[in-house]
């Protein structure tokens, strides 16, 4: 019998799914419906550079903020752009930072190349990359290397003996490859493969984080685990960062719920139902932004079609400025409109006010536009009138 079996029982390497509520069944499949459809939206291509960034910028972010970084997500999207510089007495915060977004940016050049991300070589390079260039409390630790002492977590959680770390962390590999984590062959049509996968990176994470294999940086990698186990499922590179970004939204319970899954002996659904359920507040998120952009390309695409085959000076004017309009959800007051775009300004500055007066009553007349004593907004709700008709219900909010 090894040591941690006597000091860690609940390290069963076993998932008791049996306890599960309807509800989470159904948040995971939800979950798994929402990136499937994330992944097969086509993005305008800057639309689908500022959703990367963006989502990287909160990974990184949330993963090093639960260790303490003190850098603001839009102190961390700066960095990414190369944009942020740091005193001397701060760089680590960004060097932390770099680290997983280097290691992020690895994972998927991995898995593009064919590599397998989950065996325990990978997941001691994983470490090395997060602690690189950094310099740690103690002394004994060497970035990627199993330690050879017992830790103890935030004086509360004492991880696996160092004796057993070597084999916990292969046979935890083994284990998440093997068959518990791949669909039976009675439900392969069932579409249950992004189901399990999830539930893998989710569990890889807890098992990491309960054994603790390193002298330090054990949380980003078992993060960076889950990432990277999600990215070679197929989630979209953005929502593979939401967990990250639940957990640091919600850090107090974060820990709580580790903490219950290793005082409850092991049982590990509470923590899932609780990583699931921010899963897919993240996604419901993101497909927000995803229609908000499918929407402007309709609303752009309809604009070209109602001025279709009118390519006068004037029609040519007036359809700029219906798209400028547009930039504004809000009401923009009439004496501020060609201050929207350098467009604007460039073809109304030889024109007097009559012009825009007029241009604005044929877009009035037309249905285009709404005017008021706010101001004037385009009528951009017009295209919805394009979706199937379904009976309005009342919302909950969760």
């Amino acid at each position: 019998m090894k040591t941690y079996e006597k000091t860690h029982p609940w390290i069963s390497f076993k998932l008791n799914m049996t306890g599960a509520k309807p509800t989470l069944w159904m948040l995971l499949g939800e979950a798994a419906s929402k990136c499937e459809h994330i992944a097969g939206v086509p993005l305008q291509p800057e639309t689908a550079k500022r959703l990367h960034q963006l989502y990287l910028a909160k990974g990184a972010a949330a993963t090093t903020a639960i260790e303490g970084n003190t850098l603001t997500e839009d102190e961390v999207l700066k960095r990414i752009e190369g944009k942020l510089e740091l005193p001397p007495s701060k760089e680590y915060l960004g060097q932390e930072v770099d680290n997983i977004v280097k290691a992020c940016n690895q994972i998927v050049k991995d898995l593009a190349a064919g590599h397998d991300v989950l065996t325990a070589q990978r997941v001691k390079d994983f470490n090395r990359l997060v602690l690189s260039g950094l310099t740690t409390l103690e002394k004994e630790v060497v970035p990627g290397n199993i330690r050879p002492y017992p830790v103890l977590v935030g004086n509360v959680y004492r991880g696996a003996p160092a004796e057993d770390c070597e084999y916990l962390l292969g046979r935890m590999c083994e284990w998440l490859s093997g068959p518990e984590f791949q669909v039976p062959d009675n439900l392969k049509n069932a579409g249950l493969e992004m189901v399990y996968a999830i539930l893998k990176a989710i569990v890889a994470h807890v098992y990491l984080a309960w054994i603790h294999p390193f002298g330090d940086g054990n949380g980003r990698t078992a993060r960076l685990i889950e990432f990277a186990l999600l990215v070679a499922a197929g989630v979209p590179q953005p929502a593979c960062h939401l967990l990250s970004n639940h957990y640091n939204q919600t850090r107090s319970r974060y820990y709580q719920q580790l903490e219950h899954a290793s005082k409850s002996g092991g049982d590990l659904l509470p923590f899932i139902e609780y990583a699931v359920q921010g899963f897919v507040d993240g996604l419901r998120e993101q497909l927000d932004t995803v229609r908000a952009q499918q929407w402007t390309v309709s609303w752009i695409n309809y604009v070209h079609d109602r001025f279709r085959d009118k390519e006068s000076v004037t029609h040519r004017r007036q359809r700029h400025l219906l798209l400028d309009l547009s930039i504004k959800s809000e009401f923009v007051p009439a004496g501020k409109i060609t201050d929207l775009t350098p467009r604007l300004a460039k073809a109304y500055m030889a024109r007097t006010g009559r012009t825009l007066f007029r241009d604005l009553k044929e877009l009035e007349q037309a249905g285009l536009i709404e005017r008021t004593a706010e101001g004037v907004r385009a009528k951009r709700e017009i295209i919805l009138a394009f979706l199937p008709w379904r009976k309005k219900t009342a919302q909950v909010k969760k």
